[in-house]
């Protein structure tokens, strides 16, 4: 019986030991989604400071808590059932609570707008007001005044409980309140409330004179079509002006913007005491911007302050930031230098000085600290494959790291600036120091004589002029179940001597005697970085997944792509997918140097300007790639938007060889190898028309091609269709590079 029952534990143990040994693979569903769902690593949600304090909120087991920094102390300041016990159970979650001021916070639940006041008693809650059904773009002022658009126009819901028509343009061509310039520019919405909220800036753009062009609706019947406005480079514009409507008397002024009518209007910024506002005006050729100051009274032009150009082009993507308590002395953002850095100027013009500088750019302002003088910012000064939040004295320009971790960091400070809430990862595994940790819900203290796993991402606050911190959240690896590749971090040079930096996922089980299929993942486009030091360290799952599936992946960000200064991304300038393919090919080659790489059965996949890439690949290297799979690729980008591209390539009467080199319609009888193109048919980024010619081209040409659309999506497959995309792409690999 004994002997019975011992065999009986070894053979659990042994059982055990093998079970522990059989490492998952990702499905495609975990390999698609699963870092933003089932895979994601554990952190705080809703964290954010309340205004004027030193308490964070977060949302914690159907409550919203409150700790006090430094002394930790922790509030429930309400719970899920004490809401439905007022809203009669109608809320599934907590609501997502923003602020408005210290102590007052909304939450917004379909139409309705609810209010709280923090009262002794707790949390008070109110109905605000409801929004018709058809609101968008909607702005919270802490004032109490909401903006939102409804189809073109502009309304304004005051403080005192007024619904205003702010604009009433009949044509629903003229757009009012909402983000221009096709979003360029940083511009991400069209509605600039002053800092009182005494006052409200808006955007009006009139595109009555664009072309119109039809986005086909295939899920009707029948078909249903909708004419949007698309400006084409070197086409006919919109046109924009700035507008300040005054609640109290109703009356608007008109921003005197003088200059061609097809300039660009950004950087919208007030004035503390809403006096002025400060417009970057930049023309159509986007080598010229004028800092201009104008009466937000009158919307007379008071002055320029400075000015910028360039040979290739000036991109303004910031507003001003005034400095705390002055109404003369503000930051302004500049790549001047070759870097992004921070200057200080006063409302003259007048230039104090560079706050920031050296090789390597700041990625954010993230606030102030009055008391210290200091901006907060976030920056690559470690490494461009990182993110670090740093203090700077805007007087001196001295530098103090905040952080310490290697990774990638966002930082959230609170008002004043002497706390930051700072979340990273890494793409190596955390060592743990917890103190606490969140277990179903709770904070929950450590023993330190107790192992703790280590972990892949940190929720932590950080004194910003102290040693002081204090850990949250720690978690712990939600991949360690899976069999994962090996990721080597690789650095090639460029032709010009310029580090490039990239990724190599090896297969699973690997053996370097083998030869294995290999997939180069490319984006090389303006405004992205794909390497980055964070979890995963391969930088997405669909990598690993194909590492499984017996494949090297590789990837890396050549000249063009975002991250690295003024000069390596505008080195593409003239020559869209000339330089970008240069130093790819510096990756092929490298791959071609390794023996387990099988320079037979390669591939390339990349979406958007990735899918521009792909294509160029395929059609201009023709023996390099037996597969390509490129998704809303740009064919002719005499077809793509005016402000993009003009910005990288002028306009086709100015830059014909550049267009004519770039152009893919005229190489498609290139094609030698298995080429899978893949377009949304409502696609209003990169149209339809684009694959769609590139398609006839190939027929005239006599030339086979795959493709494949989704109907009802615009320029990518989001949410679980994405699934089916990306079983798709990756079953036409293994189909055309599978032995």
């Amino acid at each position: 019986m004994k002997y019975q029952k011992y065999l009986a534990i070894a053979g659990t143990c042994l059982l055990a030991l093998h079970a522990d040994a059989q490492k998952k693979h990702f499905t495609v569903a975990e390999a698609t989604n699963g870092m933003a769902t089932t895979l994601a690593p554990k952190g705080l949600k809703q964290a954010s400071w309340e205004p004027g304090t030193n308490k964070l909120y977060f949302a914690a087991n159907d409550a919203w808590v409150s700790m006090s920094f430094p002394s930790k102390k922790t509030d429930t300041v309400l719970r899920l059932s004490e809401m439905n016990a007022v809203a009669g159970n109608k809320l599934k979650a907590l609501p997502t609570f923003k602020w408005l001021d210290k102590g007052y916070a909304y939450y917004r639940d379909g139409n309705e707008l609810k209010k709280g006041t923090k009262t002794a008693a707790g949390y008070i809650w109110e109905q605000w007001t409801t929004l018709p059904d058809n609101a968008e773009n909607m702005v919270v002022d802490k004032s109490l005044n909401i903006a939102y658009t409804r189809d073109n126009n502009l309304y304004l819901y005051t403080k005192d409980k007024r619904t205003l028509t702010v604009t009433n343009d009949r044509d629903k061509n003229i757009l009012n309140g909402q983000a221009v310039h096709r979003n360029e520019f940083g511009i991400e919405g069209g509605i600039f409330f002053s800092p009182q909220g005494n006052y409200l800036a808006y955007y009006h753009m009139d595109q009555t004179m664009v072309k119109d062009y039809p986005v086909i609706n295939w899920l009707e019947i029948p078909a249903k079509n909708t004419n949007v406005k698309y400006p084409m480079a070197g086409g006919t514009s919109h046109e924009v002006q700035v507008r300040v409507f005054n609640p109290t008397t109703g009356n608007t002024v008109t921003i005197q913007t003088e200059g061609p009518k097809d300039q660009y209007l950004t950087s919208v910024s007030w004035s503390p005491d809403e006096q002025y506002i400060f417009i970057a005006v930049l023309n159509r050729d986007q080598d010229h911007m004028w800092l201009n100051k104008y009466s937000a009274k009158t919307g007379a032009f008071v002055k320029t302050l400075f000015e910028e150009k360039s040979d290739k082009y000036v991109e303004s993507q910031h507003g001003i930031t005034f400095l705390p308590n002055s109404n003369d002395e503000f930051l302004w953002w500049s790549q001047r230098d070759g870097y992004m850095h921070l200057y200080r100027y006063n409302t003259n013009g007048r230039l104090l000085n560079q706050v920031t500088k050296g090789k390597w750019i700041v990625n954010t302002i993230v606030g102030m600290n009055e008391a210290q003088q200091q901006v907060l910012i976030e920056t690559t000064k470690e490494s461009p494959m990182e993110k670090h939040s740093y203090a700077v004295n805007w007087n001196t320009g001295k530098l103090k790291r905040i952080d310490s971790e290697a990774g990638w960091h966002t930082a959230v400070p609170n008002e004043s600036g002497e706390y930051v809430y700072d979340v990273f990862s890494a793409g190596g595994i955390v060592e743990n120091p917890a103190k606490h940790v969140v277990i179903n819900g709770k904070l929950t203290k450590i023993n330190p004589d107790i192992a703790v796993p280590p972990v892949v991402k940190r929720s932590q606050v950080v004194a910003v002029n102290s040693n002081y911190t204090h850990v949250l959240v720690e978690s712990p690896n939600t991949l360690a179940d899976y069999d994962r590749p090996e990721i080597r971090n690789i650095t090639l040079t460029a032709n010009d001597g310029t580090p490039l930096y990239g990724k190599l996922v090896l297969p699973v089980n690997f053996d370097a005697k083998k030869k294995y299929p290999t997939i180069v993942y490319l984006y090389n486009g303006p405004h992205v970085q794909l390497i980055k030091n964070t979890f995963p360290e391969s930088g997405n799952l669909w990598y690993e997944y194909m590492a499984q599936r017996g494949y090297v992946v590789f990837c890396m960000d050549g000249r063009g792509s975002s991250n690295r200064g003024y000069k390596f991304e505008s080195a593409t300038f003239g020559q869209l997918g000339t330089v970008e393919m240069e130093d790819q090919m510096k990756g092929v080659s490298y791959l071609q140097s390794l023996s387990f790489v099988d320079s037979k059965r390669m591939g390339i996949h990349g979406w958007s300007f990735g899918g521009f890439m792909t294509t160029s690949f395929m059609l201009c290297k023709p023996d390099v790639f037996k597969v390509g799979v490129a998704g809303g690729p740009v064919m002719d980008w005499k077809m793509y938007e005016v402000m993009y591209t003009e910005r990288y390539m002028n306009t086709p009467e100015q830059n014909p060889k550049g267009y004519e080199d770039a152009n893919l319609l005229s190489k498609a009888k290139n094609l030698k190898g298995k080429l899978l193109l893949i377009h949304g048919t409502d696609d209003a980024t990169v149209v339809w028309q684009h694959s769609i010619d590139f398609l006839k081209k190939t027929v005239d040409d006599n030339i086979q091609v795959d493709y494949f659309v989704y109907p009802g999506y615009e320029h990518n497959v989001r949410g679980k269709d994405r699934v089916h995309l990306m079983q798709k792409i990756s079953d036409y690999f293994d189909l055309h590079l599978k032995p």
